[in-house]
């Protein structure tokens, strides 16, 4: 009996340490993550894979994680990415990570959603610059991949639908919980030294969480990049009307999540910005009308570099080797043949 009232006790004192515990969130407009539950582990397995294979692109050397390295905080690190035949992108490279938050894909968010935003590179001629049908028939060739999606899916054939609810499935455990700043919503009061609490209090009442909130800190809707100021750039890209064809809708783009923000530069969507002091600097004075000294930024940028979370742990997939029958890269544009020849006279 006494063994048994113990236990009872014990399990009173767990739910309600669970419960202060999950009362100690501070009441704040942005939001802690938590950490990603995986659904289907074999999708998600074969989504990495897929993730990760250059073989779903023209030249064979540009998979998904070229232009979102999961090294490099899910971006590239560039201005405006590479592509085929090193082709100048048109624009920078948004972070994959904690992209499941947000309310659309691409800067212009023509892309409703992970699996939409997935099949569109491998297509693009000036990115992976395949096609979806070789895209399908090289895995169709590789008879472990023919075996994978048959696990998962059920089906004998593979389509792209396919391929990009995978992919979509891997991207959505791509999620970085457990920074300085979650910590400190969820009751570590010494998780923060006072600089970063300045710039977090500068940050907020200065109104940059009217557009950088919840868990993403960012991400949930279009805004005009030069509120108050135009904002000055050679870049074409002209946002959310591309997809919306209303005029008002000119140079909103997607408000970019600040989730491991020091990692992903250079900043906006025509990468102009080389620095986090650069990027606090133009938005304060085109965004808010505000000039921050020397001090206020160095502090608001200590704020955000708290926002860097738990990188995702990345095992790298080995891929299953290529067969006679599938369709060889063209990294030249000069075909299986010219390829084929060259390496005879090598040899």
């Amino acid at each position: 009996m006494k063994a048994k009232a113990l236990m009872i006790s014990l399990l009173a004192f767990s739910v309600a340490t669970a419960v202060w515990a999950e009362g100690t969130v501070k009441d704040e407009p942005i939001k802690p993550i938590e950490a990603a539950v995986v659904k289907d582990p074999k999708m998600v397995e074969l989504g990495k894979k897929l993730y990760f294979d250059p073989r779903l692109s023209k030249s064979g050397f540009i998979s998904c994680n070229s232009c979102h390295n999961l090294s490099l905080g899910g971006t590239d690190n560039l201005q405006t990415s590479i592509g085929d035949k090193w082709q100048q992108g048109p624009i920078n490279s948004p972070t994959v990570l904690n992209s499941s938050m947000n309310v659309a894909q691409f800067w212009d968010g023509r892309a409703k959603d992970l699996k939409e935003q997935a099949g569109g590179p491998i297509a693009n001629p000036g990115e992976m610059a395949f096609t979806h049908e070789l895209a399908t028939k090289v895995l169709d060739s590789i008879p472990a991949y023919k075996e994978e999606f048959k696990t998962v899916f059920g089906k004998e054939a593979i389509d792209i639908g396919m391929v990009t609810d995978a992919i979509a499935a891997f991207e959505e455990t791509l999620v970085t919980p457990d920074s300085k700043f979650d910590q400190w919503l969820k009751g570590d009061d010494k998780a923060l030294d006072d600089k970063e609490l300045a710039g977090y209090k500068l940050f907020k009442d200065s109104g940059c969480v009217a557009c950088h909130n919840g868990p993403a800190v960012g991400g949930t809707s279009f805004q005009k990049m030069g509120l108050v100021e135009p904002y000055k750039t050679d870049n074409k890209a002209e946002g959310l009307v591309a997809v919306s064809k209303q005029d008002a809708d000119r140079f909103k783009f997607k408000v970019p999540t600040l989730r491991n923000v020091e990692m992903t530069y250079p900043y906006f969507h025509d990468g102009a910005a080389k620095t986090l002091e650069d990027a606090v600097h133009i938005m304060g004075q085109i965004q808010l009308g505000k000039k921050f000294n020397d001090e206020e930024t160095a502090n608001i940028v200590a704020f955000l570099k708290t926002l860097t979370g738990k990188q995702p742990e990345i095992t790298l997939p080995v891929m299953a080797p290529s067969t006679n029958d599938t369709p060889r890269p063209d990294p030249f544009g000069k075909g299986d043949a010219a390829k084929v020849e060259g390496a005879d006279k090598k040899s």
